[in-house]
């Protein structure tokens, strides 16, 4: 029996303007995500692809090659920053002429891009010395990148890690259940830098974990290799390390104190500290009975856990919360620090790692990081990877538009602002001419993060 083919030319809209309305999808050098020529642009003054791929050997045979190993990598980054995650979007991108050109191939007479069994073969060749290779270039031209940018000129450099939940659906290698969580996961480790008192926190690391690693595993790595570089390009910065209570161990704290590095580190309540705090929680008692409000206070003392080769200095909060129709509850937190402000001043300094949670929200939400459904865990270690990569970029462009509309804009939204944007592709004998539509809302922000990222605007 014939059946009528489900992908129609066009389609039409009787009245729905006063008069019948076509729509055809007919241009054929035509492409949704026309602004990435501003990734293009932001890639190359990092050179970060070049540099990234390089990591990656290629062990074909060269008379059967296809798709360069740059090639495959670059498709991968720009298209998670355009919003396609997984690999299957590939076929859907093939012919798109503006994905042809990101990876440097003729928009119109190019060559297709790799299809999605190509770059599942490409994601599954990585090996754990190449992943390796991977992550210590990505995390050198961060911090080469801020230091040009700074000219090597810091006061503090504020080091964050962060552990988060990657919940899993398959079969993938070393997807454990996590009672926390209480579902089956990976605990990847992100980490991020913080220069001065700026905004922006810069990823420079995103390792993949089983799903029961403890929060420290492979933190004294990441900061030992981190360390020597930002020594190296800001010799003059004091370093502080910022961490959560699952990093509140001898060993972190031995090795900062020997590498002389501030820190402060959040600790987990127990008999000892909650007698140390006692005296300034009946003062926020009393007080928040007599205001009905929240109210806290700041104190600190000197403890050491049996484990601890010596005494440390802790900073608490002691604070009584009051919400509407519940009963106040006790919030004592602690701080394990060796810097010398005030209480208060140290707990505040903490409690600004808050920011690193909406850094790891864009890499979930914005970027979908969390993607990590290829059966080998060292494939799903380099999707991560690519994903950081295409963040690297994404802050890039970031980082040029303060003095527009979007200087704090998520993720998201500078892709729908200045990426998803309808073009027409012209290809002469000299030039290639992008036609963006007329009416474009954010044209003064793109001409403003084009003429940043290099381009001489007419």
């Amino acid at each position: 029996m014939h059946t009528k083919p489900t992908t129609q030319q066009s389609v039409l809209f009787g009245d729905l303007v006063g008069r019948p309305v076509v729509a055809k999808f007919d241009q054929a050098h035509g492409s949704s995500d026309g602004g990435a020529i501003l990734l293009k642009a932001a890639d190359q003054r990092l050179r970060l692809s070049e540099r990234l791929a390089a990591c990656l050997p290629d062990r074909r045979q060269p008379g059967k090659v296809e798709h360069e190993v740059i090639e495959m990598f670059r498709q991968r980054v720009f298209a998670i920053a355009c919003g396609y995650a997984d690999c299957n979007d590939a076929a859907r991108l093939a012919e798109d002429p503006i994905h042809k050109m990101l990876v440097g191939r003729d928009p119109i007479d190019g060559e297709s891009l790799a299809s999605q069994p190509t770059l599942s073969r490409f994601e599954n060749a990585a090996s754990r010395t190449a992943l390796f290779r991977l992550a210590n270039t990505l995390c050198d031209i961060v911090v080469e990148t801020q230091r040009r940018r700074r000219r090597g000129k810091a006061r503090r450099i504020t080091i964050e890690l962060d552990p988060t939940d990657d919940p899993t659906h398959g079969g993938q290698q070393l997807s454990l259940f996590n009672g926390h969580y209480d579902t089956w996961c990976y605990l990847p480790i992100a980490g991020f830098l913080k220069f001065d008192d700026e905004p922006e926190q810069h990823l420079f690391t995103y390792v993949l974990r089983s799903g029961k690693a403890p929060a420290k595993l492979g933190a004294l790595s990441i900061l030992h290799r981190l360390l020597g570089k930002l020594i190296d390009a800001f010799p003059k910065a004091e370093i502080l390390v910022r961490l959560d209570g699952g990093f509140a161990s001898p060993e972190i704290f031995e090795y900062l104190e020997d590498a002389r590095l501030s820190y402060v580190i959040a600790m987990a309540e127990n008999p000892v500290l909650a007698r140390f705090a006692e005296p300034r929680m009946k003062k926020a008692r009393r007080k928040s009975k007599r205001t009905d409000k929240t109210e806290h206070f700041y104190g600190a003392c000197r403890y050491a856990a049996g484990s601890w080769n010596r005494r440390r200095r802790v900073v608490f909060k002691a604070e009584v919360v009051r919400l509407e129709d519940r009963d106040p509850k006790d919030n004592a937190r602690f701080v394990v620090t060796n810097l010398p402000d005030t209480p208060r001043a140290v707990y505040d300094v903490y409690c600004q790692r808050g920011d690193v949670e909406n850094r790891i929200k864009e890499l979930h939400h914005g970027l979908e990081i969390d993607r990590t459904s290829c059966t080998r865990f060292l494939a799903n270690q380099l999707r991560v990877l690519l994903t950081a990569a295409a963040y690297v970029l994404m802050q890039e462009l970031r980082s040029h538009a303060t003095k527009t509309s979007s200087a704090r804009a998520q993720v998201s939204t500078l892709r729908e602002r200045f990426l998803k944007l309808g073009v027409w592709v012209e290809k002469s004998v000299r030039r290639i001419v992008l036609h963006f539509p007329t009416a474009f809302p954010f044209k003064g922000d793109w001409f403003h993060l084009a003429r940043a990222l290099g381009a001489d605007v007419g």
